[in-house]
């Protein structure tokens, strides 16, 4: 089934698959505090555990899904091995979303309330 909105066709279901997939890489918060992190700028995994408040292990897990899913890159620097997201549409959204998300809260917004209810 396809359709049109406004000046907007709707996207391939292929599009729409892979779309979701990335948006349910991005549905753990320990995945989205990472990704965000890196959005900030580029850190390897002893500084994001520390950053993000999460265990070595459990970080490293996380960098590796999200890099098999394409979300975050990585680089070897001597013995360290950064990572950033080397995708600036991911960037965006990932800073849109919270971003938006936390001048509500900082408001008093009841919104991320409501958006833990709506997705259940």
């Amino acid at each position: 089934m396809s359709g049109r909105v406004g000046d907007f066709d709707d996207p391939p279901a292929e599009v729409l698959t892979e779309a979701a997939a990335a948006f349910g890489m991005l549905a753990a918060a320990a995945r989205l505090h990472i990704v965000w992190a890196l959005a900030q700028g580029e850190s390897d995994v002893t500084g994001l555990a520390e950053r993000v408040g999460g265990a070595l292990p459990a970080v490293s897990q996380h960098l590796s899904k999200l890099k098999l899913a394409g979300l975050v890159s990585s680089r070897r620097e001597g013995r360290r091995q950064v990572y950033y997201v080397d995708d600036p549409d991911v960037v965006t959204v990932v800073r849109l979303m919270v971003g938006q998300l936390a001048a509500r809260a900082a408001e008093g917004n009841a919104a991320p309330r409501r958006l833990r209810r709506a997705g259940a």
